[in-house]
């Protein structure tokens, strides 16, 4: 039965394209739930104070401090992290336009000529001119939040990249540290090296001595010649490490290696601060990856909402204004005023499922964001735990090695004692040298992997950064500042 009621015509009309628009605006939000343990299993349970921001203080190195403070403002990773973040804002800037009206000016002056042909006394050519005015006025209301949505995406992002310029600087500040005690550690390897080939040459001396009074042999003085050489050949290797480790810090620095003089010292001048790592759930706030995962998915689900709001119909209103005048003296004159307004309505109902793809990408980008945002929770937690794991374990590695090298260092002073009497075999004396030297080598090095721990057990805690406190662009404490 056909209707020939308007009203009704009408209504049908927008009840269909009502239809039509929510046709495929179904949607299930995505699963970023992550079940948070109540407590660490490698460390100490229950809630502690937040982290200083200039943890690394606690190491009482002020060259350290120095160091990180050229890194958070001269490394070239977090300037470019820094330039993101302008990128990002002015993309917010880009999409929350469409949230304001658009205004603009028109101007123009023409001269036309034709010919007066067929009018009264008409016969030659006639010339007029025209001057305009303008201004020019758009607007969309904006009913189902489409483009509200899109600025709000936008804005998620921009935070995004403020979080992820706060990784990239806590991760510099970690990556200066680690390098700056590697520097350390290669110079106390150094030393020792140096001082064991002392140790060798005074034995060797001792065994030349045993050789010249015939309590010795030749083959004595060779084996011992050969502990010489070995531990001749350990040190270049450790020279090119001290000058290839402080190139690497100048990159840190963003400076050319020529540029940085970094003095060192030795790793027995640290000290170790302690940590705790607190409750696993207060680590959600407390590292700026997850906050970024985090922003990251809130930008995909308001782009779902725009995306869902672009089926609905759009309004557009539009208004001009302004002065015509055949005359320029006339221009602003009462008659000379024209203007128009207009409202349009668009309603999509057929586009090659173009607004349905355009939904479906962003469902799939928020699932993808989703998983990266549940991954982040879990690497975190991970970071914790294998942290801690590594400082427990490093600690006590540090404390049996020093056992080690006191009870090598009494073994080499017995069998040197014993070597002047020409009471031991010289097989037993390589062989405690030998232990002697490892066991020094190893100490150093399992310092190293002690401090090397805690740095990264502050990294994985946040290093002090909460959402609560973010720290404003340009202005991240500086080593030896409150935070």
């Amino acid at each position: 039965m056909r209707s020939s009621n308007p009203r009704s015509f009408l209504s049908g009309l927008a009840v269909l394209m009502l239809a039509l628009a929510l046709s495929g605006c179904e949607t299930v939000a995505p699963n970023s739930a992550v079940p948070i343990p109540t407590a660490y299993r490698a460390g100490p349970s229950g809630p502690s104070a937040p982290l200083r921001q200039d943890w690394v203080t606690g190491f009482g190195s002020p060259e350290l401090n120095g160091l990180v403070a050229a890194a958070l403002a001269e490394n070239l990773d977090i300037e470019a992290a820094v330039a993101r973040i302008g990128e990002a804002e002015a993309q917010a800037v880009i999409a929350g336009s469409a949230l304001f009206p658009t205004l603009g000016g028109t101007g123009d002056v023409s001269r036309a000529q034709g010919s007066s042909a067929g009018r009264p006394g008409g016969g030659g050519a006639v010339a007029a001119n025209r001057f305009g005015l303008g201004l020019t006025a758009s607007y969309e209301l904006d009913l189902f939040g489409r483009n509200r949505f899109a600025a709000g995406a936008a804005d998620e992002t921009a935070r995004a990249a403020r979080f992820d310029r706060d990784t990239v600087a806590l991760a510099t500040v970690a990556s200066v540290a680690n390098t700056y005690f590697a520097l350390l550690s290669a110079q106390d390897r150094l030393r020792l090296g140096e001082e064991n080939l002392r140790i060798a040459n005074r034995v060797l001396e001792a065994v030349q001595g045993r050789l010249r009074v015939g309590t010795g042999t030749a083959l004595d003085t060779a084996q011992q010649e050969s502990v010489v050489a070995t531990q001749r050949a350990r040190i270049p290797p450790l020279v090119q490490q001290v000058g290839q480790t402080r190139n690497v810090l100048a990159v840190l620095l963003g400076r050319t290696p020529q540029s940085v003089m970094v003095r060192g010292g030795s790793l027995d001048r640290l000290r170790v601060p302690p940590v705790r790592p607190g409750l696993p759930s207060e680590l959600l706030l407390r590292r700026p990856d997850i906050a970024a995962a985090e922003s990251n998915l809130a930008a995909t689900e308001l782009s779902i909402a725009s995306a869902r709001a672009a089926f609905f119909p759009s309004i557009q209103l539009t208004g001009s204004g302004g002065v015509q005048s055949a005359a320029l003296r006339s221009l602003f004159g009462p008659n000379a005023f024209v203007y128009s307004v207009a409202a349009g309505l668009t309603q999509p109902l057929f586009d090659g499922y173009a607004l349905q793809g355009q939904l479906d990408l962003q469902r799939g980008r928020a699932a993808e964001f989703a998983a990266l945002y549940r991954r982040a929770i879990v690497q975190g937690l991970s970071d914790v735990e294998n942290a801690l794991i590594a400082v427990r374990q490093n600690t006590e590695f540090e404390r049996r090695q020093r056992e080690a090298v006191a009870a090598s260092r009494r073994a080499l002073t017995i069998v040197e004692n014993q070597l002047t009497q020409g009471t031991i075999d010289v097989v037993t004396l390589f062989t405690v040298q030998t232990t002697l030297f490892n066991a020094q080598d190893a100490l150093v090095q399992a310092r190293l992997l002690r401090v090397q721990a805690v740095v990264s057990l502050f990294q994985a805690l946040g290093g002090g950064w909460t959402q609560d406190r973010a720290v404003p662009l340009g202005r991240i404490p500086q080593p030896g500042t409150a935070p």
